[in-house]
């Protein structure tokens, strides 16, 4: 690192360090999410091997607890892609961003969570 820049991207592009806490405080957000999922996931299994009607019910709000979580880890990583892109572009200067903008474009499509 040099100063409040990162340009460790082979490039000479230079990425400020509000922008690395930003994704480094995003990606803590979605490993924390996936985590909880494992020990949802696991409880899910144990509650489906006991095949008692109480676990079994509980297994409803536990698969929607997983749900919700997944959707939050697809949400945080399209907010990732966009504001990557976006200090990409402003990185590259005018000239380097349309094929940047062209891509991100066709890749922006965020799913429709359903319920």
């Amino acid at each position: 690192m040099e100063g409040n820049t990162f340009s460790g991207l082979g490039n000479g592009t230079h990425i400020d360090n509000k922008v690395l806490q930003t994704f480094q405080k995003s990606f803590v957000h979605v490993q924390n999410l996936l985590d909880q999922n494992r020990l949802l996931i696991n409880e899910i299994n144990q509650n489906h091997e006991s095949k008692t009607p109480d676990n079994l019910s509980r297994n409803v709000g536990l698969i929607r607890e997983l749900n919700t979580n997944i959707w939050r880890v697809v949400d945080l990583y399209d907010d990732l892609s966009h504001s990557f892109t976006k200090s990409m572009e402003a990185s590259w200067g005018d000239n380097s961003t349309a094929a940047v903008r062209s891509d991100s474009n066709k890749a922006s499509h965020k799913r429709n969570r359903a319920g």
